[in-house]
């Protein structure tokens, strides 16, 4: 089969290596292509995500060499991922995939938001040319594995995500939250989970901090709220209770400096932040600022595990539909296997056919009586179909193979008496 996943994620590396691997919108295009001629690589796809940089091939089992290539792409020695990476070989890798794309491997388990990720993903090697028949065929058993696990079972049943857990952990600092002005930095769907959560907790006044106008004005449309621009966001800080940023810049949004001069605006007034992107919109040294209480995307870990207690049942009736479809899988790579036979089967009967019908025809040509013409080529067709199994079952006979014979019995629907 020769399939492989690898690459790191929150369990296995650090948020600052993880800033490091990410690949972002613009480079996953270039990364595809260079994936492909510089690592040899025939069918790839990259999933890049704030908790994951994984890499799926199809055509070859050398992890080390993808992983090579990983690190020289993001310009890194291949021993940083040497002790923090994973890799996974053909079933492991599509029950990996499996499990990856129905939310049982994220930070936080049955998190949806990873199925459309890795759609997108999908997509976008399938449009970049790097996606050929092996893995459009692993994929779409992937995503109707991964769509039996929603509608079947109740991993997605409770809004338990990464946004949640933002604001979940908000409510620890904030008795009442009714009163709080909440700062969203980004437009995404992560910041539209986020604010649907605000809002749910009574939150009634949001701001939209984004690159573009637009998108901004696009989710305050839909959920209420403020539009501002990035460059706003120092004028305007001094009057927020809470900072959630999740955005893909490269560098950060958000410094110490802004943070000190709305504080001194604010007499010192708590701001609570959170920092859910990769890599990182606030600088770490905002944390170090007294009446900061600043959360890396790591840090959301301990109020997520409070909320998986429910979701862990519908992850064991997950694995079991994902075994199922793991079965399924290989029932399906086994009646293709059947498919190719026959059709092996069928070309080598229908060029005897056409031999034994020329040479037919050249004899009633000649003027050959068409009976005996026509029953010679009977006989000629007959025996040259009916050589390779009965030579086959002569020698399973002669090297006591009766499974096989009892299997051509099966095969041809014939029937005998074994002697006494």
């Amino acid at each position: 089969m020769s399939l492989l996943a690898i690459g790191i994620n929150h369990q296995t590396a650090s948020v600052e290596l993880r800033e490091k691997v990410a690949f972002t919108p613009e480079k996953i295009n270039q990364a595809l292509m260079d994936a492909c001629v510089k690592a040899g690589l025939n069918e790839v796809v990259i999933l890049s995500t704030c908790n994951r940089t994984e890499v799926y091939v199809s055509g070859t089992d050398d992890h080390q060499a993808v992983l090579k290539w990983l690190a020289e792409f993001h310009q890194l020695h291949a021993g940083e991922l040497m002790d923090c990476h994973y890799y996974h070989n053909d079933l492991d890798a599509i029950r990996h995939l499996m499990r990856v794309a129905s939310g049982l491997d994220s930070l936080v388990l049955g998190e949806p938001q990873i199925l459309g990720q890795m759609k997108s993903a999908f997509s976008i090697a399938k449009t970049q040319g790097t996606v050929a028949a092996r893995l459009q065929h692993i994929f779409e058993q992937v995503f109707a594995a991964a769509k039996k696990v929603r509608s079947e079972t109740a991993i997605g049943a409770n809004p338990v995500s990464v946004a949640y857990a933002a604001v979940s952990l908000s409510k620890r600092i904030f008795a009442d939250l009714e009163g709080a002005v909440a700062l969203l930095i980004g437009a995404g769907k992560t910041i539209e989970l986020v604010a649907r959560h605000l809002k749910e907790q009574g939150v009634n006044r949001i701001i939209i901090a984004n690159r573009t106008l637009d998108r901004a004005e696009k989710v305050v449309a839909e959920l209420g709220g403020e539009a501002i621009l990035l460059s706003d966001i120092p004028a305007r800080l001094h009057e927020v209770d809470i900072v959630i940023s999740s955005t893909a810049s490269q560098l950060p949004i958000l410094g110490k400096g802004a943070v000190e001069s709305a504080l001194k605006k604010r007499r010192h007034k708590p701001v609570f932040m959170v920092d859910i992107a990769v890599p990182r919109d606030i600088e770490p040294e905002v944390g170090e600022l007294d009446d900061v209480y600043l959360y890396s995307i790591d840090d959301l870990q301990d109020t997520i595990k409070e909320n998986l207690k429910s979701r862990e049942e519908a992850a064991r009736e997950a694995d079991i539909i994902i075994e199922n479809a793991i079965e399924q899988y290989l029932a399906s790579q086994r009646e293709l296997d059947a498919v190719h036979a026959v059709k092996a089967y069928r070309q080598k009967a229908e060029e005897l056919r056409d031999e034994e019908t020329a040479r037919a025809l050249r004899l009633l040509e000649k003027g050959d009586d068409p009976q005996k013409v026509i029953r010679v080529l009977a006989r000629n067709l007959t025996n040259k179909l009916l050589h390779p199994p009965t030579t086959g079952m002569k020698k399973a006979g002669i090297e006591g193979k009766k499974e096989l014979l009892e299997w051509a019995r099966d095969l041809f629907e014939i029937h005998w008496h074994d002697p006494e």
